[in-house]
């Protein structure tokens, strides 16, 4: 790092910028160049719009022309020198302690002077504040920051902590998600980590719940036609069976070839931790659990194009992350994958059978096979060298479990958890059954940090909290749950978030092969999901409400939610929540009701909900019909 640039402004923020890059450039031996940019053309014309407000003798034309020139020279003069005592500050500090330091004060746009200066220099980092002078108390990142930030490719550390680095005892984080970004991130942590003698851990996340939530929320509005062609059963049992376990394997895989990075590399023993859910959001609940010093990130990650200014889940963690955050552009491509791509050939069908690959997977796919043909002496990549390491990633060829899978629900064997002795792993939470493990194969655990779940007791647990009652899931299990667990739920903001909480719910449940849901279980989930939410906005309007929840509210009926003359089941309201807010969600609801009370009918249910709907679907398609038959009246 020989040269860091560093915008300044005379904020809070701008003056724990300056504080760390002297700090920086004392371990680096960098050169710190501080820039100020001042707006003296923007007074200009601001003066000039407000030229007819002056005094009557003011508006002589030659009178007027003089107070222009000393209203431009004033501003100039007065503004370069607000700039040269913001340098000062920062030119003192470095005089101090021996540092290089060159001032910039260019004139213009604040954002654009700063992005042209990063593009037209060399510099190794930019170091600049989050917040500038303009922030009030709900500011998440100014408007320069955000800006700067997007058009530059030069590695960025924004300034998040006021504190000074010598006061926090925080580690340094690093996202790893398999991109060459994520690994570069890496190494500059291990470098950052020994400068300023903090632990490095490297994190990594993989969402096996996206495609649960998903399934259950478009079953409600697809054709039965859709519904049989998708096949929601065994898409569902194929990924708790398989892809989810494989999923696991191959990020736990990036953290292991980035143990292996700063073991061989740096010879450095790095902690690495695996979580389960959304990326950004899991990053940000373990950054403020464990609050770091600083955060590393690659500034796009692997799923992201190239040309990408930044990834969706380092943007939102720029913008929520209680630490400061290092934003990684440089790529390093380990040396497995190095390897990989020199030394191994590929068949034309085996090359063709990767690109029948979906783009979305494609690089994780290719990358999983390149380190199974490193790993097992391959030189060449044929079609079976696929189908070994596709079977490394998940134990059974993926048709032949979709087969089995379909076959096992035909003859209504989905889910006998009485059948099943489930083993959770104490580390990362995979859950293996019939037989305990003699080792994680995601985490390497060994197998003392298993323990059996004993379905008995958990049906004991479920009759002491009230009896269990049967519910089934989209596609056709049944799962029964604990009156204090449906309690618990229910005290999750209803709508989108309590739709997404009892599918992660379910996911567990089922994942774990546990038919019974207790009021612990349940709650465990709702407590991370809600933590998750408040963590991403800890002012939602949502969780407002959620907090000034009286105890007394988890005996209020769900149906009391909803304002109106008759009474709603849970299961009813759910699927008026499926209906777009606003207009359609409202007039949906008073047709149903005027429907229920034209027949007399005191409660609606989800079958009486459901059918009101279908008929006002068919209604609408018989009316457009007709409408489209009409003859044309030019």
């Amino acid at each position: 790092m020989k040269r860091i640039y560093v915008p300044v402004d005379n904020s809070d923020y701008s003056d724990a910028s300056i504080d760390l890059a002297v700090e920086f450039a004392r371990k680096f031996g960098s050169q710190l160049i501080g820039s100020h940019v001042y707006a003296a053309k923007m007074h200009d014309v601001r003066f000039k719009q407000m030229e007819y407000t002056l005094p009557e003798e003011y508006q002589d034309e030659v009178e007027l022309e003089k107070q222009r020139r000393i209203h431009d020279t004033l501003i100039t003069m007065g503004l370069q020198l607000i700039s040269d005592s913001y340098l000062e500050v920062m030119k003192n500090k470095c005089t101090e302690f021996d540092i290089p330091f060159e001032p910039k004060m260019p004139e213009g746009k604040h954002y654009i002077k700063l992005v042209e200066d990063i593009q037209e220099s060399d510099y190794d980092l930019v170091i600049m504040g989050a917040l500038g002078m303009g922030a009030v108390k709900d500011s998440l990142i100014g408007g320069v920051c955000e800006r700067v930030v997007r058009r530059i490719s030069t590695d960025t550390l924004v300034v998040r902590d006021l504190e000074p680095i010598e006061k926090h005892d925080g580690n340094i984080l690093v996202g790893i998600d398999g991109s060459p970004e994520s690994f570069s991130g890496l190494k500059t942590a291990i470098q950052l980590g020994r400068k300023f003698n903090k632990q490095v851990e490297a994190v990594g996340v993989y969402d096996p719940y996206l495609h649960y939530i998903v399934f259950n929320s478009v079953v409600n509005v697809l054709t039965e036609r859709a519904a049989r062609t998708f096949r929601f059963k065994e898409q569902e049992q194929l990924h708790e069976e398989v892809i989810d376990t494989g999923l696991a394997k191959i990020y736990q895989s990036h953290l292991e070839v980035a143990r292996a990075i700063a073991k061989e590399e740096h010879d450095y023993a790095l902690k690495i931790t695996l979580l389960d859910g959304k990326a950004y959001e899991k990053i940000l609940q373990y950054t403020r659990k464990t609050n770091p010093w600083l955060l590393v990130l690659g500034r796009i990650g692997v799923h992201c194009e190239e040309d990408a200014d930044i990834g969706s889940t380092a943007e939102n963690l720029l913008r929520l992350a209680p630490c400061n955050v290092l934003l990684v552009s440089q790529r390093y491509f380990p040396q497995i994958d190095v390897k990989a791509e020199e030394t191994l050939v590929w068949t034309q069908e085996a090359l063709d059978r990767m690109e029948k690959a979906p783009p979305l997977v494609r690089g994780i796919a290719k990358t999983a096979v390149h380190r199974f043909a490193i790993e097992r002496g391959h030189s060449v990549i044929t079609e079976s060298v696929i189908d070994m390491a596709m079977e490394a990633i998940m134990p059974q060829r993926a048709s032949e479990k979709l087969t089995r899978v379909a076959k096992e629900i035909a003859e209504q064997k989905v889910l006998e958890s009485d059948a099943v002795k489930t083993y959770i792993c104490g580390e990362c939470g995979y859950a293996a059954h019939n037989q305990q493990p003699i080792q994680c194969p995601v985490c390497s655990a060994s197998p003392e940090r298993f323990q059996m779940v004993d379905k008995d007791s958990l049906q004991n647990v479920a009759v002491d909290e009230g009896g269990t009652a049967e519910e089934e899931t989209f596609d056709g299990v049944r799962l029964q749950w604990s009156e204090q667990a449906k309690k618990a739920l229910r005290t999750v903001p209803r709508g989108y978030m309590r739709r997404n909480v009892k599918a992660r719910i379910e996911k567990s449940a089922r994942s774990q092969k546990i038919g019974t849901i207790t009021n612990a279980f349940a709650t465990q989930i709702i407590d991370d999901s809600m933590g998750e939410a408040a963590a991403v906005r800890e002012d939602a309007p949502e969780l407002r409400a959620m907090q000034t929840q009286t105890s007394d509210s988890e005996n209020t009926s769900v149906a009391q939610e909803l304002e109106s003359p008759v009474h709603w089941t849970e299961d009813a309201i759910e699927r008026l929540n499926l209906v777009p807010a606003g207009f359609m969600r409202n007039i949906t609801q008073t047709r149903i009701e005027q429907r229920a009370q034209e027949n007399n009918i005191e409660q609606v249910t989800l079958d009486f909900a459901a059918r009101v709907i279908e008929d006002g679907r068919s209604l609408a398609n018989e009316v457009l019909g007709q409408y489209y038959q009409q003859p044309s009246q030019d």
